[in-house]
């Protein structure tokens, strides 16, 4: 008989459920950034453009940001622990299906079942590790829980590199499998006594279809804009009106309906408001940056997915060590000079990144990597607090799905502006490089010279002003990101000094 307070486990039991619902996070996690680094590969493999690669990244994680609101719902509806085998059992389904697909419309729309079974599994872990805990241990189980969060986006270039160069890309979710397995199993068999406590309410069924309507309608606009030159398509000035509108009413109906899907309510505490525009403006930043450096380096500059994930993940190098010390320092020092500092100094790593070139070397690539890992917990952490000790004790939970889905939204979003920029930046830059190239015609004779044939001289010469228009673009961006960057660490300093520190879900 499931009940409110769940009898903790102990000893091996408590140990193995433990380490059962660190995975499936991890898992979970993982798969945002494990295919970053296998885009050319699936690219290549369907025969699509990279650009047209990233909707693998962005369609996983538009669902996942609509269903972490209703995971509340879920829970009082079937049970956390029901909930958790359901969503699990979902996410081995949608990603073998990701890996037998052979199209990018299949991929794509299997990928969006997968972020859907997926985003309730992050908080479901952190609830259910919270209730097989002893409360003295709780800290120990959030530590675990924020760890397995911090490591996986670590993991998932390097994996995600290793099986795209030595498999094949569909391996990049096939081996959710046999880990999926074990968690149902595991499930089912240890995490009964944890069951939490059901009632018949029902769903905003209104607030759950205008968000899918508005969100769905943004994320395809973002991504066919620039095939469709914009707002010159039709389609695409349908998909913007109905995302406008779509917004418009969701904002009214969530305001008004007693039970909402997504508690918009809660934006009324000026700090919360202020934390998780933020961290929306930022994380947008981060993950976009995140997203492209891959694709560059191995589009660009003759990278393996294996080397480009090795130099990605130095990234969660110095941010796990930090991570323990910033939760220490949050609680003695205003965390918006900590947010302020940590979100600066990601503006700072992206401005050393806007003066890469195609000469630059291995670490020339890691450093800035290894740099930004280290302002990233002053970032994150005290950030939570900032947000969730400035809502209602009973407001935490709304608060902190809110919170996440922000954050995801803004991340596929900031993707889907970036890439975008990053074809139409590479563009103008091509054209400005070939206006001032330099005697193309001795260029050709000095290549005919050393034994090019008249179309590889061409060639030879196209592939260096691409490479070089592409590196110039990617400076751009980086370097607008950098300004946002700046502009978030300033509007972090509008909320107000927290009276007190919550303790509150980290999400």
């Amino acid at each position: 008989m499931a009940s409110d307070s769940a009898v903790p486990m102990s000893g091996p039991r408590l140990l193995f459920a433990g380490m059962i619902l660190a995975v499936s996070n991890f898992m979970v996690v993982l798969d945002t950034t494990i295919a970053n680094v296998s885009v050319p590969h699936i690219a290549g493999s369907l025969g699509i453009s990279s650009s047209q690669g990233t909707w693998v990244i962005t369609s996983y994680a538009v669902a996942e940001a609509i269903t972490v609101p209703l995971t509340g719902w879920l829970a009082q509806r079937f049970g956390a622990v029901r909930s958790f085998v359901m969503a699990m059992i979902g996410f081995a389904a949608f990603s073998m299906l990701c890996g037998l697909a052979d199209s990018l419309g299949m991929l794509v729309l299997f990928r969006v079942g997968q972020g859907l079974c997926g985003g309730p599994l992050m908080p479901l872990s952190q609830t259910l590790l919270l209730r097989i805990f002893p409360r003295e241990k709780h800290a120990a189980a959030m530590g675990l829980w924020a760890m397995t969060t911090v490591v996986a986006p670590i993991a998932g270039p390097i994996l995600g590199g290793v099986i795209s160069d030595n498999w094949s890309w569909p391996w990049v979710f096939f081996i959710n499998l046999p880990i999926a397995a074990v968690c149902v199993v595991a499930g089912i068999g240890l995490l009964r006594p944890a069951e939490t406590p059901t009632e018949n309410r029902g769903i905003d069924k209104v607030g759950l279809a205008l968000l899918v309507l508005s969100v769905g309608a943004l994320q395809i606009m973002l991504d066919i804009g620039r095939e469709h030159d914009w707002f010159a398509s039709t389609e695409v000035v349908v998909l913007a009106v109905v995302a406008a509108i779509g917004f418009a009413v969701f904002i009214a109906w969530e305001l008004t309906e007693e039970h909402p899907a997504v508690d918009l309510r809660i934006m009324r505490h000026r700090g919360f408001a202020v934390a998780v525009t933020a961290l929306s403006l930022a994380f947008g930043a981060f993950f976009a940056t995140v997203v492209i450096i891959p694709q560059w380096l191995q589009g660009y500059l003759g990278y393996t997915a294996t080397d480009a994930g090795h130099v990605t993940a130095f990234t969660g190098v110095l941010a796990v060590i930090m991570s323990p010390i910033v939760a220490q320092l949050t609680t003695r020092v205003d965390p918006r000079a900590l947010i302020c500092f940590g979100i600066f100094w990601l503006g700072c790593t992206s401005l050393l990144r806007a003066f890469w070139n195609t000469g630059a070397d291995f670490w020339t690539l890691a450093l800035p990597q290894l740099m930004q890992g280290f302002g990233m917990p002053f970032f994150f952490v005290p950030l939570t607090t900032l947000a969730l000790g400035a809502v209602l004790p009973q407001e935490m939970a709304s608060a902190a799905g809110l919170m996440n889905f922000l954050r995801t939204m803004a991340g596929a979003v900031g993707t889907s502006i970036a890439t975008t920029a990053w074809d139409d930046q590479a563009r103008v830059a091509r054209s400005d490089l070939v206006g001032v190239l330099n005697q193309p015609d001795q260029a050709m004779q000095t290549l005919q010279g050393a034994g090019f044939t008249l179309e590889q001289a061409r060639g030879q010469i196209e592939r260096l002003v691409q490479q070089e228009s592409v590196t110039l673009s990617t400076n751009d961006i980086f370097l607008s990101a950098a300004m946002l960057f700046a502009f978030s660490a300033l509007v972090i300093w509008l909320a107000p000094r927290p009276r007190k520190v919550q303790a509150g879900p980290a999400h």
